[in-house]
């Protein structure tokens, strides 16, 4: 079990850069579409209008499935740096919906996009969990229509989209490979002794 939870005895060994390739295209492949799976032919998500996919998933993807050594890959900033940065779209762009009337706020949901992205940005540095994809999960309540429509309700689709991700990175990219590098810190460097001249 501990193999498919990223533990080794002993650091593994390279693979050629063709099976790093062939893995990362499987893994992507099917992580995107068991994600597309579940929100597409399921009825319950179907019922609450939710999206096929939720497009920062895409780019979550890439770093999860082809560069799993990037700090930014690992579970911890998949899923909270997306979870966060979702909170933090909602609530801006729900803040900017309280204006008097509906024709300002479309006017300015330009704004709403470009500060929750930056606030996002900020949440994820002060929690170091960083993930460049939740800089997009952040701006879509503002300016994708599907998605500001879920409300609230964006948040655990978010939440299970990116658990899903990392579902099949546990699973497929320890077969050849090593997921994740870390779960919450990297670890710490062993702190040698101070090396001694002989005189």
């Amino acid at each position: 079990m501990s193999r498919w939870l990223g533990y080794r005895s002993t650091t593994p060994k390279p693979i050629p850069p063709y099976a790093t390739w062939f893995w990362s295209f499987v893994a992507a492949f099917c992580g995107l579409s068991v994600v597309q799976a579940v929100f597409n032919y399921s009825q319950y998500f179907l019922d609450r209008g939710v999206p096929g996919i939720i497009a920062s998933c895409g780019a979550s993807a890439l770093l999860c499935f082809a560069a799993i050594d990037s700090p930014l890959a690992q579970p911890r900033s998949l899923v909270f740096g997306h979870f966060l940065s979702a909170l933090v779209g909602i609530c801006i762009t729900k803040l900017f919906s309280l204006m008097p009337d509906e024709e300002r706020f479309n006017s300015l949901r330009w704004l709403a996009a470009s500060l929750s992205s930056s606030v996002a940005i900020l949440v994820m540095q002060i929690t170091q969990t960083m993930h460049p994809p939740a800089g997009a999960t952040a701006l879509l309540p503002a300016v994708d229509d599907a998605v500001w429509d879920l409300s609230w309700y964006y948040l655990p689709v978010v939440l299970l989209s990116s658990t899903l991700l990392l579902a099949v990175a546990l699973l497929l990219n320890n077969i050849q490979r090593r997921y994740p590098m870390f779960w919450i810190a990297p670890a710490a460097e062993p702190v040698g002794l101070p090396h001694v001249h002989a005189k």
